[in-house]
């Protein structure tokens, strides 16, 4: 059989090949010219080649895989350390009612730019091996914002010309006044595809960090039976799209509940599909979405917030799934 042949030929038959390869005898026990009988090897001895030969090519395979996988990790490699980083979002970015007096914002237990050591942000954690960085952490982000508002924010990024970018935005366009109030998915992705283009077109050398929008249904199921808890809900009007009637198990209630979690996850997958193409951008993978929040990591204010140990936790998990985990 050719060479080539071989190439394409099924295992065993390549096998069969090889065998007749080292044969230096023909079946009728007659030796093929140049050869002696004295050549002629056993059986065992004629396996135990073939499986000197087989061990010797899955290590050529295994090396193979081993430097495949080794450029394929430094490929991915994490991008130098920033000398300096702003970030942009809602609320939960501007750390609100975290701080010794209510219903403010404190955006210095900010898990992204913050300087709490309580909190230790993306910010504290870049400059520890970085000094760099240091004074270099704005936050743009604003209390109240939705994705329409994302755009503003990322131009005034642009005019600090940073090197890190954080965005986590969403949370109010899911949780409205009602069901009918939440941005549409479609509206939702061409907010933040714009967003997206004005950022990378004028801070191209920033690497953006998208965080998944935090899990609201998770929010209801572990407060739903604090009796504080749907007092603030209901005095304040907070997320009535998913917190109206909290403990109703009416089918129209439990199905706007099931409504308002899955346009959270909608609105994540827009947020992971648009930033795929942009090699810069990364998506936290649903990490943060898919954290177990406690009671204990909500303000008791509010009820809604993330509390200080929140912002803590939120910085934490995010850092983990992020550029320098």
């Amino acid at each position: 059989m050719p060479q080539a042949e071989l190439a394409d030929a099924p295992g065993l038959l390549k096998d069969v090949y090889e065998v007749s390869r080292l044969m230096p005898f023909h079946i009728d026990g007659s030796s093929p010219a140049g050869h002696s009988p004295l050549d002629r090897r056993t059986a065992p001895a004629l396996e135990a080649e073939m499986g000197h030969r087989r061990r010797r090519h899955l290590m050529v395979a295994a090396f193979s895989l081993s430097l495949t996988l080794t450029f394929s990790t430094a490929a991915a490699a994490a991008p130098p350390l920033p000398n300096s980083m702003a970030s942009t979002g809602d609320s939960i970015t501007r750390a609100f009612n975290t701080g010794f007096l209510p219903l403010l914002d404190n955006p210095a237990a900010s898990w992204s730019t913050g300087t709490s050591t309580t909190v230790n942000s993306h910010y504290r954690r870049i400059l520890l091996p970085n000094p760099a960085i240091s004074g270099k952490n704005f936050n743009h982000a604003k209390s109240g914002a939705r994705m329409a508002d994302l755009n503003a924010q990322v131009a005034a990024v642009n005019t600090r010309k940073v090197q890190y970018v954080t965005i986590l935005m969403g949370g109010n366009d899911v949780c409205t006044s009602t069901e009918a109030a939440m941005t549409p998915v479609l509206t939702f992705r061409a907010q933040f595809q714009t967003a997206m283009t004005t950022l990378t077109a004028g801070s191209p050398n920033a690497n953006v960090y998208v965080v998944s929008i935090p899990n609201a249904y998770q929010l209801w199921a572990i407060l739903k039976d604090n009796a504080s808890a749907r007092k603030a809900w209901s005095s304040f009007g907070i997320c009535q799209s998913l917190l109206a009637n909290p403990l109703s198990t009416d089918p129209v209630d439990e199905n706007r509940r099931l409504a308002v979690k899955q346009r959270n996850v909608e609105f994540n997958t827009q947020l992971a599909e648009v930033c795929a193409p942009y090699p810069r951008c990364r998506f936290d993978s649903n990490r943060v979405f898919d954290t177990a929040f406690t009671q204990s990591d909500i303000s008791t204010r509010d009820y809604f917030h993330p509390s200080l140990a929140g912002q803590k936790k939120l910085a934490e998990v995010s850092w983990a799934a992020g550029f320098w985990p």
